[in-house]
């Protein structure tokens, strides 16, 4: 691998509060010349298997293409104006051609009132392109907080559905696109409506509504004084199994339809660091241990590049956290992660795709003239 100009690491961050009281295609040129960052991810061949239902997409486009990962911000009104600046950035550069964003559109310490919901949906439906878009905690799960308006989590979580997926199946963004949506193909889990699958140039995505707050295993001290850390209120942890149980699905009906596409390579976005480098059970892992179970048993499998997008931590990084000597499970050497720039930081990371090379996908970092 080679990177250039960013940071690489594999951290190790614990729940500490960050900013705001958070806890810390258009088809394309053929690629040129690189500048900025390069990820180079090995493309091993893999055998085919039954997969799900088709996905409604357009056909794969020649040449690649090019998406942008964004996340975590604004944190307060006063970051608005250098979101916008984002925006205008992301919707200057012709050879995006889609947008992911992997939650928290406020600050933990914003109240979670419908009208500032409101008023961030308008700033994404702003982006040229269209936008997917997977809830982060200080959208629904933090909301138990004083600060944030002592709101039932899972009360705030409806809202997030009604406002941001109107219409499961399809994008936000100036210009949507169908999706397909798990609540429309999946009986046993159709209240998910957030979490949505497509193809685009030979690569399968996917989004899977895992959040930050240890996945919902944080309690909920504002609106239940006696839910603990092991967990007593029954809401929150009914509302746990049954996200875990629909997420756990979903990546199995990704990685069926990647093998039966004979895709290049898999996207799966998030908004957790679900803290990989922790050991299984612990307390920081404890929350994401069966999705994390289920992508390395589907990746090792699948053989091909697996890129890993989150947000959380607010530090854009790159690494292969299973293939390191210090990783706590046996090494697996296709699974890339990203983590996205947040709040101070308000850039984003550039993805270009190109399913006929070796590598796949081609990691650069934007940064917005005018933001810190």
């Amino acid at each position: 691998m080679r990177f250039s100009h960013a940071r690489y690491r594999n951290p190790a961050h614990d729940d500490r509060e960050g900013p705001q009281g958070k806890p810390s295609a258009r088809a394309l040129r053929p690629l040129g010349r690189l500048g900025g960052l390069l990820l180079v991810l090995g493309a091993l061949a893999g055998c085919a298997q039954p997969g799900a239902a088709p996905l409604r997409h357009a056909a794969p486009q020649p040449g690649g293409f090019s998406f942008a990962l964004m996340g975590d911000m604004p944190y307060s009104p006063r970051e608005l104006p250098a979101v916008d600046r984002l925006v205008a950035a992301v919707n200057a550069d012709a050879e995006v051609g889609l947008v992911l964003h992997v939650g928290d559109i406020k600050g933990g310490a914003e109240r979670c009132d419908e009208a500032v919901y409101r008023q961030r949906l308008q700033q994404l439906q702003r982006v040229a392109q269209p936008l997917v878009y997977t809830p982060g905690d200080n959208e629904w799960t933090d909301c138990h907080r004083p600060a944030a308006g002592s709101y039932v989590p899972t009360e705030r979580l409806a809202l997030v559905r009604r406002l941001f997926f109107p219409e499961p199946g399809r994008t936000l963004g100036a210009k949507p696109m169908a999706v397909v949506s798990q609540a429309r193909v999946d009986a046993a889990h159709a209240a998910f409506v957030e979490n949505v699958m497509f193809e685009r140039g030979g690569v399968v995505f996917a989004t899977l509504h895992v959040v930050g707050s240890r996945n919902d295993q944080v309690s909920w001290m504002g609106v239940d004084p006696k839910d603990g850390v092991s967990g007593t209120n029954a809401e929150r942890g009914a509302e746990f199994e049954a996200r875990q149980a629909a997420n756990v699905a979903w990546l199995d009906r990704l990685f069926d339809e990647a093998r039966r596409r004979d895709a290049a390579g898999v996207v799966v976005a998030m908004q957790a660091n679900p803290r990989i480098e922790q050991l299984p059970g612990s307390l920081e892992r404890s929350g994401f241990d069966a999705v994390l179970a289920k992508l390395r048993e589907r990746a090792a499998t699948f053989q091909r590049p697996v890129l890993l997008l989150h947000g959380d931590d607010h530090e854009f990084f790159i690494d292969q956290p299973w293939y390191r000597d210090s990783a706590p499970e046996p090494r697996l050497g296709n699974v890339t992660r990203v983590q996205g720039y947040g709040s101070p930081r308000i850039h984003w990371v550039k993805v270009r795709v190109l399913p006929g090379t070796p590598e796949v996908f081609h990691i650069e970092p934007q940064r917005v003239e005018g933001n810190p």
